[in-house]
Formats: structure tokens, C-alpha cells, sequence
């Protein structure tokens, strides 16, 4: 079974999330950019994911909202500066469920297609400070990103 990794070193700005797929590039970099079929699977288990725009495309803007089962919204936002579809996404994440606004991290996902038609993604996010990046970590991204992967592995699975 494919592991996720998350390489935080201490002291820097910067999380690495890398994450191997038993399926094409193409089909990974799909389910990672078209919204229909991101709705089933980012994020934890247990939330309900819908989108109020996501627009995958260089210049492009994306909001979308996670529910947890007592009704609590929580909101993310960012820009695509460059989609280079399947190879890269750069854009940019906040979480608008913090006190103060303008915690934007950038995020670079590079899809690198593997032997035996798998695909591996290497998604670096730089944050503004080392406080921010430590405070995502400790916010349970960790949880959330690994149920993602594995609900991913189970869309892929499927052949969607």
C-alpha cells in the first residue's frame, strides 16, 4: 500500500507532501483538478466537500468548503497561477477559519508519471513564516491529507 509522506523540517518555512498513485498521470492530475471528482475525496473522512468555484486554469480561482457532521463550515480559498496540465499546479491555499486573514501559503504539485503506469505527486507548500507552517501541522492537516490519499486510492480504483 502507498504511504504518504510529510517532510517538515524543523525551523523552516516549507512542508513537502509526496504521495505515490497505483494509476496514470493523467488520470491522478483529473481527480486532482476537475471539481466534480475532488468533492470525493479531499479531505478527511467524515466531511462533506462542496465547491463555490473552481476554476483549474492559469489566472483561475477556487473556493471551496469542507462540513463536518455538526454543521461546522470550513472555508479555503486561493489562485492557480500556473496549470500545466498533467504535469503542474502552482497556486496558492488559505484557510479561512483564522482569526486573522493573509495566512496564504504557495503550493507547487509536481504529477511525475512512473514505471508501470503509476504516478507520484511532490506537492511543496512555503508558508510566510515558520509559525504558520507549524500551525497548519499542528491544525490536523496531517490526518486530513492521508484520509484524502486514501479516499483518492479509492476513486482511482474505481476508474471514475
Amino acid at each position: 500500500m502507498n504511504q504518504t509522506k510529510i517532510i517538515a523540517e524543523p525551523g523552516k518555512q516549507e512542508l513537502f507532501i509526496i504521495r505515490e498513485f497505483d494509476a496514470p498521470r493523467h488520470l491522478v492530475f483529473r481527480a486532482c483538478s476537475e471539481p466534480e471528482l475532488m468533492v470525493q475525496w479531499l479531505g478527511p473522512r467524515g466531511l462533506t466537500m462542496t465547491v463555490d468555484k473552481f476554476d483549474c486554469r492559469s489566472n483561475g480561482h477556487y473556493r471551496y468548503i469542507h462540513t463536518d457532521p455538526n454543521g461546522n463550515a470550513y472555508g479555503f480559498h486561493g489562485v492557480f497561477h500556473e496549470v500545466t496540465a498533467p504535469e503542474r499546479t502552482i497556486q496558492t491555499f488559505e484557510f479561512e477559519g483564522l482569526p486573522e486573514k493573509g495566512h496564504t501559503s504557495l503550493e507547487t504539485a509536481r504529477f511525475e508519471e512512473l514505471p508501470g503506469g503509476r504516478t507520484r505527486i511532490t506537492i511543496q507548500s512555503v508558508f510566510q513564516s515558520v509559525a504558520d507552517r507549524d500551525g497548519m501541522i499542528q491544525s490536523g492537516m496531517e490526518r486530513g491529507v492521508r484520509e484524502g490519499h486514501e479516499r483518492l486510492d479509492e476513486l482511482l480504483a474505481k476508474g471514475f
